[in-house]
């Protein structure tokens, strides 16, 4: 998934981290989430703002970096 037209870092707004579709919610507050035992849909329905289409993109954002992290290392 091309996560680029989902995931938007603007530096003054929660710190320059990647949010979603520019709202508040951070792809670390997702992975979050996700890594503590929520469902993509518990998290729609606490999040009416997020798609599902968020969800993948963040998890796509996290594969990507960890990708690049570990082929800098090699």
């Amino acid at each position: 998934m091309n996560y680029a037209d989902r995931i938007t870092i603007e530096p003054g707004k929660r710190g320059g981290k990647p949010c979603i579709r520019g709202l508040r919610i951070t792809v670390y507050d997702v992975l979050d989430y996700l890594a503590g035992g929520m469902t993509p849909d518990q998290i729609l329905h606490d999040f009416p703002d997020l798609e599902a289409a968020d969800i993948s993109a963040c998890l796509s954002f996290a594969a990507d970096r960890e990708r690049k992290l570990v082929s800098h290392v090699l």
